[in-house]
């Protein structure tokens, strides 16, 4: 039996319909997957015991958005802070905080030998492009977290990790439209994992 009119009108109409919600799902991809595509993500981390202590070495991915990159060619110095913490839950009070420790990374831009320059702990060294100077900026090594007098090597700990864009370093007028942007609140989330003083602690994503 062959389709009536109200059939054929019914059936054409499910199909635009299908076709323009396809349409939109595809858009909504690509648009949410440009966004995630900036900010920071932590790639891998590692406690060494070196010496009795524990050395952190992490790698951090990070993109900025246009606009920030645009501001670093004009002249703004970004800082980038890096936090790490180590915490013991305790059932009879809040939980111990025996370590915790920050570093920041300076970048930087300069006109005259068009590179840009990355600052930290009293190192400092340049970059030809954008992409080397984030990779350094997101590169951590031998960065003393843990020292043994602060932990018991017979319990167990959370350790915590972070790197944010300090806003609070930006100039005031940059620092006005920081709160009004999203764009310039670029932070990684918390990556929180199983410390244990005696086995190795590696953690890749």
């Amino acid at each position: 039996m062959g389709f009536t009119m109200p059939c054929l009108k019914r059936w054409a109409m499910s199909q635009r319909i299908k076709q323009f919600v396809f349409a939109t799902l595809l858009l909504l991809g690509i648009f949410s997957g440009h966004a995630n595509a900036e900010g920071i993500k932590i790639k891998s981390v590692e406690l060494e015991r070196v010496d009795n202590d524990w050395l952190l070495n992490a790698a951090f991915e990070i993109e900025l958005t246009p606009g920030l990159e645009e501001a670093v060619q004009k002249g703004v110095v970004l800082y980038f802070q890096t936090e790490f913490e180590l915490t013991r839950s305790r059932w009879y009070w809040f939980e111990e905080r025996p370590a915790f420790a920050q570093r920041q990374t300076r970048l930087s831009y300069q006109p005259l030998t068009q590179q840009y320059r990355i600052s930290s702990e009293g190192f400092s060294f340049s970059a030809r492009t954008i992409s080397e100077a984030l990779q350094a900026v997101g590169s951590i090594g031998g960065w003393r977290v843990i020292d043994h007098n602060q932990i018991d090597p017979s319990k167990s700990y959370f350790a915590a990790l972070r790197m944010t864009l300090d806003l609070s370093k930006l100039p005031k007028p940059f620092q006005v439209n920081a709160l009004n942007n999203r764009d310039w609140n670029v932070s990684s989330d918390w990556l929180r994992f199983p410390f244990l003083p005696a086995g190795p602690n590696l953690i890749k994503r």
